[in-house]
């Protein structure tokens, strides 16, 4: 179904944890599952799924996702990292709404999607 598109749809994973509990983490064994590439940032280095989370921001390449798994307060070091990258779409998963990151996103022609990325690739619309 949608996997024939993963390939263009390299997400970052932003506010990455190691915690199975945590949405990120089911977020990133849900991605690559669907055979997404994935670019993990969190505040602590682990793995998940053969993921590496990274505690910099590091210069992924070309990003077609980035989805939120940060509170607004902890967005604010990564507002313009988030918008240099040039998305296509951001996914503010609920609780990551960001007035300040929905304005310069929208300001930069970035499609803002609220939604949950497990739901969306669950039911396919994250392909779409």
């Amino acid at each position: 179904m949608g996997n024939d598109f993963a390939f263009n749809h390299k997400t970052l994973v932003l506010g990455a944890s190691t915690k199975e509990n945590r949405f990120s983490h089911l977020a990133i064994k849900s991605l690559t599952k669907h055979n997404v590439e994935v670019v993990a940032i969190g505040a602590n280095t682990g793995m998940v799924g053969g993921v590496p989370i990274l505690t910099n921001k590091v210069e992924p390449g070309d990003i077609h996702t980035v989805t939120l798994y940060l509170n607004p307060k902890n967005q604010t070091d990564y507002i313009d990292y988030i918008i240099a990258l040039k998305p296509r779409r951001i996914i503010f998963n609920p609780g990551t709404e960001n007035p300040e990151l929905l304005t310069k996103a929208r300001e930069n022609g970035i499609e803002i999607t609220f939604n949950c990325t497990l739901v969306m690739l669950n039911n396919g619309s994250f392909f779409q």
